[in-house]
């Protein structure tokens, strides 16, 4: 039998009105607090989204505190890097030692044991790539014994899976001889549906697909795994409700049939993008810019609901 996967939503911590921890998914539930970027006058200083200071945070969002009950609690927290609007720390801190202090900083301050590394765009590029996996590397190396660094490498994906890019940013930290806890893929922006295809069909397609390039690319590191070891190093992670790409739109019932995949697979991590969007709203309802709300799905749901159905059995720890 695989080990039961787990779940955690991705909480963006700079949507108004601030970050709320919630156990929604219910027992030992992971948050993955996005994104820590590069502060925009200082390139190896981490802050979050570029516009709030790690103390800032603190102070005015009080997220410290509240990570101390939330962990209190029984939950845990990861922090992930990077994102769509960057610029993730190894695109502008790319000496690798500078990089790795950085990332440590992080690390050291909410007491983390599991990181995200979200490569889109520019952090895609090999240099970064490379600045990135060395600094991952040196930091897991100095981990002490027992208690090691899981690092989640998310990427954009297709249906026909990983692209040149995101293969080569796995190949720079297997390289670089970095454990990969797994790779995560973003099953979302799929492009045009085909005729009668649903978002859950695609994220299916995108699935498989990954899991062959996994074969590979572990294969030809001298890594080779069984395929039931490469499901386990895998995450799925859906834009719930209204995607970026129009008519791209991932239902509660794809959620539940996501889960069911996942479950069949035996896949390691189910995610969402994001808590702060799981609710109902109408679109033109919500505040902000034409396109996908920031704290709404823009389909009819009840608060909660693709938690809700993603998480189902997902009860595993992220340790």
């Amino acid at each position: 039998m695989p080990a039961v996967g787990w779940f955690g939503g991705y909480l963006d911590v700079t949507v108004p009105p601030g970050p709320v921890l919630e156990n929604a998914a219910g027992g030992r539930a992971t948050t993955l607090l996005a994104f820590v970027t590069a502060d925009p006058a200082q390139q190896c200083v981490p802050s979050w989204g570029g516009t709030v200071s790690l103390d800032e945070a603190a102070r005015t969002l009080q997220l410290d505190d509240k990570i101390r009950k939330f962990r209190a609690a029984g939950n845990d927290v990861a922090v992930s890097f990077g994102g769509q609007r960057g610029p993730e720390l190894a695109t502008v801190c790319q000496d690798a030692a500078a990089l790795a202090d950085a990332y440590t900083t992080v690390i050291n301050r909410y007491s983390l044991n599991v990181v995200d590394l979200d490569v889109e765009g520019q952090a895609a590029d090999p240099v970064a790539a490379k600045a990135r996996a060395e600094a991952l590397a040196r930091i897991q190396a100095q981990r002490p014994k027992g208690n090691p660094l899981r690092v989640w490498l998310t990427l954009p994906v297709a249906r026909d899976g990983l692209g040149s890019k995101g293969k080569d940013n796995v190949k720079a930290m297997l390289s670089a001889g970095v454990e990969l806890a797994g790779v995560n893929i973003m099953t979302m922006n799929f492009g045009p549906l085909r005729e009668g295809e649903s978002m859950l069909a695609a994220s299916q397609l995108a699935a498989e697909a990954t899991h062959q390039d996994l074969e590979q690319l572990y294969s030809g590191a001298g890594k080779p795994a069984d395929a039931g070891k490469i499901w386990q190093g895998i995450g799925l992670t859906p834009m719930v409700g209204d995607n970026d790409v129009a008519g791209n739109t991932f239902s509660v019932q794809d959620a539940s049939g996501l889960n069911s995949f996942a479950r069949e697979r035996g896949i390691g991590r189910l995610s969402l993008w994001s808590i702060n969007r799981d609710n109902g709203c109408s679109p033109l309802a919500a505040d902000g810019p034409p396109g996908p709300s920031a704290d709404c799905s823009g389909v009819e749901q009840d608060a909660g609901d693709f938690t809700r159905a993603l998480s189902n059995s997902f009860t595993g720890s992220s340790q």
